[in-house]
């Protein structure tokens, strides 16, 4: 019995937390694009991070082995 009274108000305080989480994120347009994040892993991953950063075109590494 004097466990309920420690964790009914606990749970309560989690059940208010996970609202205003929930409606915080909804707010904050973190639903509006739901596909986007599927789609991730499944992009060509060719490129490195600096690569991107600065724009430059990808040669396949036999190209640029030919270009030398």
């Amino acid at each position: 019995m004097n466990s309920l009274v420690l964790l009914i108000p606990l749970s309560i305080l989690f059940l208010v937390g996970a609202g205003v989480a929930l409606f915080w994120a909804v707010d904050h347009g973190q639903f509006d694009d739901m596909e986007t994040g599927a789609l991730l892993p499944m992009l060509d991953a060719d490129r490195t991070p600096s690569e991107e950063a600065l724009g430059e075109p990808i040669e396949p590494a036999d190209q640029a082995e030919r270009s030398r």
